[in-house]
């Protein structure tokens, strides 16, 4: 024990800063070898389990906690070296806030993402996984701004200069927030309403929508802004503002059922018992229907046709669509094979224009 303790001084003896550049060196290759080797046995460890949350969880944290204990290897080599210690507290000032804010945002995203793990909405009933997902979405941004403005907040304080700013951004958030929303107010408006449509979900994650007359789905809710995918791959950007002040269609509120139609117009003499039964036997030989509704009826006559409309339901929106073409183009076929007179025609008043011809020809 006694070598030990007279071999601090002599090291600090050495010729500065070469000596403390040699230590804080060899300090940090030896805090990089023990965090790798911990790592390692933790990812061992995680490897055996059965959930992923273990592995995603050190995969967050691997990078901030591999500086954090290159840090603390410096911290301790810096007690060492009265010089090197000056040196370190002015950058500890910086660097430390930088490194729990970091470390705190791992941990968010690790715990975010595992949640998201065990809400999967690739299945069929998925409005409960969607809404959690929602959720953690909205939450998670929320939380991450919270981090960053604290952390940007105690780097300030550490500014002798600029400690006023940092005192102000953490203690008069409000009065900050007054300030700069004369500037800013569409985009507070925007925050704002993230964070009320986190709590009131108008919309969720994968909810089918009608916005501005486009149909798609809503495939990512930012704070200030919601992406909804069109369906011919486009993607359309909406204030989140949006979703709370105007009027929209969501398709799967509460479900994600739906009921269509597809709407035949006929002659009035066309018999509609036959064209009902194939319709029935078209709709249950469908893998696509689901089996809730199927009903033909005419709803509407007109001088020259009847309107005959076709209801039928399905699961989702994706699938009625596809259940809608094939009925469409079941019954047509259908019809132009075997009642082709069935279709709706434009009479004219003095008969058929052919039997006029016909008859002319005979007088002549």
């Amino acid at each position: 024990m006694a070598e030990t303790v007279s071999e601090i001084p002599a090291i600090a003896a050495l010729p500065y800063p070469w000596d403390a550049l040699a230590l804080a060196a060899g300090a940090s290759l030896v805090a990089l070898g023990l965090h790798w080797l911990a790592f390692r046995m933790m990812r061992r460890l995680a490897r055996r389990s059965d959930s992923g949350s273990d592995d995603v969880l050190l995969r967050k944290l691997a990078q901030p906690t591999r500086v954090a204990v290159v840090a603390l290897a410096l911290i301790v080599v810096a007690r060492e070296f009265p010089r090197l210690e000056q040196v370190w507290q002015k950058v500890a000032s910086f660097v430390m806030p930088a490194l729990v804010g970091w470390i705190a945002f791992a941990i968010l995203h690790a715990l975010v993402e595992t949640m998201k793990m065990r809400a999967d909405i690739d299945v069929a009933d998925n409005l409960a996984a969607r809404r959690r997902r929602t959720k953690l979405t909205m939450f998670s941004r929320i939380a991450t701004f919270v981090i960053v403005f604290i952390t940007v907040g105690l780097i300030l304080l550490s500014i002798p200069g600029i400690r006023e700013i940092g005192v102000t951004l953490i203690a008069s958030a409000g009065l900050a927030g007054l300030a700069v929303g004369a500037a800013a107010q569409p985009a507070l408006k925007s925050l704002i309403a993230g964070v009320q449509m986190a709590l009131t979900e108008p919309i969720n994650i994968d909810d089918v929508v009608i916005v501005d007359g486009e149909w798609g789905r809503i495939e990512e809710i930012r704070t200030t802004y919601v992406v909804v995918k069109i369906w011919d791959e486009r993607r359309l950007i909406v204030p989140t503002s949006h979703f709370l002040e105007e009027t929209f269609q969501n398709w799967t509120k509460k479900t994600a059922q739906l009921l269509g139609t597809v709407v035949l117009y006929l002659d009035p003499a066309a018999r509609i018992g036959p064209i009902r039964a194939e319709f029935e036997r078209q709709i249950k030989a469908n893998e696509r229907w689901d089996g809730r509704v199927q009903v033909a009826q005419v709803t509407e006559t007109h001088r020259d046709a009847i309107e005959l409309r076709l209801l039928m339901s399905a699961a989702d929106s994706g699938t009625l669509f596809d259940l809608r073409c094939d009925i469409r183009e079941g019954m047509l076929e259908w019809i132009a094979g075997n009642c082709p007179g069935a279709f709706a025609r434009l009479r004219l008043a003095g008969g058929d224009p052919i039997e006029l011809e016909l008859a002319r020809r005979s007088a002549a």
